[in-house]
């Protein structure tokens, strides 16, 4: 009687066990950035997991880190960006941190955030692959007050020249608050316009 009663209590801790550990791994499953690029779509090819940490697995993030110049309009752009893992709250992710350098032709500094050393304070983050994959956006808040000036960036490169990337910043709305926002307003990033940048 007392082997039954200790065989039923093992078997009974084994199962809790087993229960206990199937629970914490549904609830901490790592999904891949592309997983949840396409999964968190409207009308998405396949339902999300439950997840809690959107991981870079396949390194798709590297080849954008780095240095890129181009120039548009008379303008230079400097986009600097790293690469920052596990990062976020209640859901973690991979992602890439922006900093942005804008020189006219003559060397003057127009916008510059290198020298910022918090990445929180940078206002340029990687949120995800748009659900193609063929572009990875960065969201991006500008220093004008009043002018709306946020979007997304989004960063693409071709498989074919590796070291050359184009960015295209779609801003979020475009409602100024009148009388904050100059009338001659210009953004940082130009709005839907291709800049064209190599990586140095």
């Amino acid at each position: 009687m007392k082997s039954t009663a200790r065989t039923n209590i093992f078997i009974l801790k084994y199962y809790l066990l087993l229960f206990i550990l199937f629970t914490v791994s549904c609830k901490s499953q790592t999904v891949s950035l592309e997983t949840a690029a396409q999964c968190m779509q409207e009308n998405p090819p396949f339902p999300c997991p439950n997840f809690t940490y959107v991981k870079d697995i396949n390194n798709s993030l590297n080849k954008y880190v780095g240095t890129w110049e181009g120039s548009l309009n008379g303008k230079n752009y400097e986009f600097k960006f790293i690469k920052k893992e596990n990062v976020g709250e209640d859901i973690k992710d991979d992602r890439l941190i922006g900093r942005l350098r804008i020189t006219d032709s003559n060397g003057n500094i127009i916008y510059n955030s290198f020298t910022e050393a918090d990445d929180d304070k940078t206002h340029f983050f990687g949120t995800n692959f748009q659900p193609d994959l063929k572009a990875y956006i960065v969201y991006f808040h500008g220093p004008s007050i009043g002018c709306a000036e946020y979007g997304d960036v989004y960063l693409r490169i071709q498989p074919t020249t590796p070291d050359q990337m184009t960015a295209i910043m779609i801003p979020d709305n475009d409602t100024t608050i009148e009388g904050k926002c100059p009338i001659n307003f210009q953004p940082t990033i130009p709005y839907e316009q291709l800049i064209h940048l190599i990586k140095q």
